[in-house]
């Protein structure tokens, strides 16, 4: 199944060449919402007994073997200059960065919470394009990024109240940031190669990162050990990592990276209805009204009227 869906992929690329703006958003779409699913995973392995590196260091060497795979079967040449081969190190620390700290944050506050709080890097996004790119937010863009956040908010607020844990805060912005300029060096800096390729690399160096960092901190790495865990271990792999990473580096190249982030907000989304329909958290009128305002973003965001 999941490689029928790696191959559907390659031929929407094929079909839809003609309007790449309908299809990068498409693929932020999915990106997104395959991204929400991260504490699904997450959060079943650790009911297993994996630590946050054993769960990290599998979801990403089962996703670089994935992609290997998809690799071997295009027959494409591995080989990169010296300028990729900085780029691609770049994006593999970013989002070794990114995927440790937001993992780490469901430790501290609630899974739905932290992904509620890492919708902010649509805004870090804007504003770095603003400061170091001169990228100016069109109306369109402001009234989006308005509506998701206030969505956002009315996901995240409670009628019990209560402060959140300020570590739990702090890895979240920062997984926030970080994952905010990897998007930003995928739109800026040119790559001449396919997505699953750039995903190659950066996978790797999450998986290499992930050992070093569990070496470093005295932390052994442990495999899943039942089919349960192997089943959320793949998820993870499969849908958040490979399927995620690949659509997002489409997104981002073919609309842009503030339209990518944007669009972003069905991660928490997808987080809230998780929760809903799996964890059987309640449904109020808050969290609908949430829904509407963040899908409404959505839509302004993919909306593109014809030219005449």
């Amino acid at each position: 199944m999941y490689f029928c869906t790696f191959f559907l992929i390659l031929k929407m690329k094929t079909d839809i060449t003609a309007n790449k703006k309908f299809f990068g958003t498409i693929c932020g779409i999915l990106a997104a919402v395959f991204y929400g699913t991260n504490p699904l995973g997450a959060l079943k392995l650790y009911e297993q007994g994996m630590n946050t590196n054993s769960v990290l260091f599998s979801r990403f060497s089962m996703a670089w073997i994935i992609i290997s795979i998809i690799l071997i079967i295009k027959k494409e040449n591995l080989k990169v200059t010296k300028r990729e081969f900085g780029t691609l190190t770049a994006l593999g620390l970013l989002f070794t960065a990114s995927s440790m700290t937001l993992y780490f944050s469901f430790k501290y506050i609630a899974a739905g919470v932290a992904s509620t709080l890492l919708f902010t890097y649509p805004i870090m996004t804007a504003v770095i394009m603003g400061l170091f790119f001169k990228e100016k937010a069109g109306f369109k863009t402001i009234i989006a990024i308005v509506l998701s956040l206030v969505g956002v908010l009315l996901l995240y607020w409670s009628d019990a109240g209560g402060a959140l844990d300020t570590l739990g805060v702090i890895l979240v912005l920062v997984s926030a940031l970080t994952y905010a300029i990897y998007i930003i060096v995928v739109n800026r800096c040119p790559l001449e190669m396919s997505s699953f390729k750039i995903n190659f690399y950066v996978v790797l160096y999450c998986a290499v990162g992930m050992a070093v960092f569990a070496w470093l901190s005295g932390q052994p790495l442990r495999l899943p050990h039942n089919a349960v865990s192997w089943f959320y271990a793949s998820w993870l792999a499969v849908v958040p990592a490979t399927l995620s990473l690949v659509l997002m580096v489409y997104a981002s190249k073919y609309v842009g990276a503030t339209p990518t982030a944007i669009l972003g907000a069905l991660e928490p989304l997808t987080a809230v209805l998780i929760g809903i329909f799996v964890f059987n958290e309640p449904f109020g009128t808050r969290l609908a009204i949430g829904i509407v305002l963040i899908l409404s973003a959505v839509v302004i965001t993919a909306y593109q009227p014809k030219k005449k």
